[in-house]
């Protein structure tokens, strides 16, 4: 297997996670943390919907790398993630000292989507990770799985 369709494999992992988060009630979110050796560590699915909004998965899998993993480890390590990491799990990401984001959808494209949905804007900007953790290195989105993720927040917000 090539390492693009490795890649796409945790992607594609990613959007299932979040799709059992909507099916459990809850945003759809999903992250992956993949080892330098491609050894997946963790995963977790977002958990907002008990009223905690900081309980998403890159922040949740920043603190189990604290807890499990060596400085170096951390710096080796990948979050794959069904969507651009928020403000708040981009510093976590870059203060616990995780390496490279893959993530599937961007955070201007799902801007631009709960525009569409008439979605209420949320309480922090959406920057992109660059913008709050500029030494991170970043790749997505990629454009199939950004699709899926569209799909995902439009059954969320009751859009056909």
């Amino acid at each position: 297997m090539t390492v693009e369709e490795v890649e796409t494999r945790h992607l594609r992992r990613c959007v299932a996670l979040a799709t059992e988060a909507l099916e459990a009630g809850d945003e759809p979110f999903g992250s992956l943390l993949v080892a330098a050796d491609g050894t997946v560590l963790a995963e977790d699915r977002n958990r907002v919907a008990d009223g905690d909004r900081t309980r998403h998965p890159e922040f949740a899998l920043a603190r189990w790398a604290v807890e499990h993993l060596t400085p170096d480890e951390r710096a080796g390590a990948t979050v794959f993630t069904s969507g651009e990491h928020c403000p708040m799990c981009a510093a976590a990401h870059a203060w616990v000292g995780l390496g490279r984001i893959v993530y599937a959808s961007s955070s201007a494209q799902l801007t631009t989507w709960l525009e569409e949905l008439g979605v209420a804007a949320a309480p922090v900007r959406p920057l992109p990770i660059q913008d709050v953790a500029p030494g991170v290195r970043v790749e997505g989105p990629y454009q199939d799985l950004a699709q899926q993720v569209r799909e995902l927040h439009r059954r969320l917000h009751g859009a056909a």
